[in-house]
């Protein structure tokens, strides 16, 4: 199977490490991962903005990139949903105004090979438990775009209870909004920061050492928020802790 790392804007700039850990995670696997150097955004900051005809031609591009791929695999749920559920509207808004079919024949076949990593662990690989080794107590979030666009249900969380070490514990309010919402946090800064606050009083409720989720966007609005509060939790990506494994004994 050909596959292919889809890393997205946010953990190109911002978290490398994600990616690096998707790779360190998938190889252990045995899986042969490849990196399209041409990648770009998969236009959500576009269309989610309302510059929907912008968005159209990064769309494109990421199906000319990645159409060769029998899996693409992203560390977000956000960008995932992009693909699976956005690009499918981008081409019937282009056949509803009368500009034929060409964008939604273009973008089809990515739409069904686009996983996001917990369901391409879970639905394609068949494994839970990975290997991986991180002795903290954590608390899950599960993302809006995950929860409610990928309906990622149960796989991060088993995921989770197979890692060594790991003590999983119940987040309250878990599917509530954390308030990043991409320009949301921006356009509403007041609310998304209450709602921030909020999420993280409910992590901290759990007496967990680790709150992590699926998605650095939501990842970075919750440990921004932490860092102003002065909590003593950390914010990390789940693909971090399943790449995490017990260091080998020196020979």
């Amino acid at each position: 199977m050909r596959v292919a790392l889809f890393l997205t804007c946010v953990n190109d700039t911002l978290c490398p490490d994600t990616g690096r850990a998707v790779v360190k995670l998938l190889t252990r696997l045995g899986v042969d991962v490849d990196f399209p150097m041409d990648q770009t955004c998969c236009g959500q900051a576009h269309y989610n903005t309302g510059y929907r005809h912008e968005a159209e031609p990064l769309a494109e591009h990421f199906a000319k990139v990645f159409g060769e791929y029998e899996a693409i695999v992203t560390p977000s749920g956000s960008c995932g949903a992009m693909v699976r559920e956005l690009y499918p509207r981008m081409g019937e808004r282009a056949r509803a105004e009368g500009r034929g079919d060409s964008l939604a024949v273009t973008l089809a076949p990515v739409v069904p090979r686009t996983y996001e990593l917990t369901e391409f662990l879970v639905d394609v690989l068949g494994v839970t438990d990975v290997g991986a080794y991180y002795p903290h107590k954590v608390t899950y979030h599960p993302t809006c775009h995950g929860l409610r666009s990928l309906g990622l249900g149960d796989r991060p969380r088993r995921l989770l209870q197979a890692v060594a070490g790991l003590e999983l514990v119940e987040l309250p309010g878990a599917e509530e909004c954390c308030g990043f919402g991409g320009t949301f946090a921006v356009k509403n800064s007041d609310v998304s920061a209450a709602m921030g606050a909020d999420k993280v009083r409910s992590a901290e409720s759990t007496g967990a050492q680790v709150l992590c989720a699926a998605d650095n966007s939501c990842l970075m609005h919750i440990g921004g928020t932490m860092s102003r509060v002065g909590t003593g939790m950390r914010a990390v990506h789940l693909a971090e802790i399943l790449a995490s494994t017990r260091e080998e004994p020196a020979a």
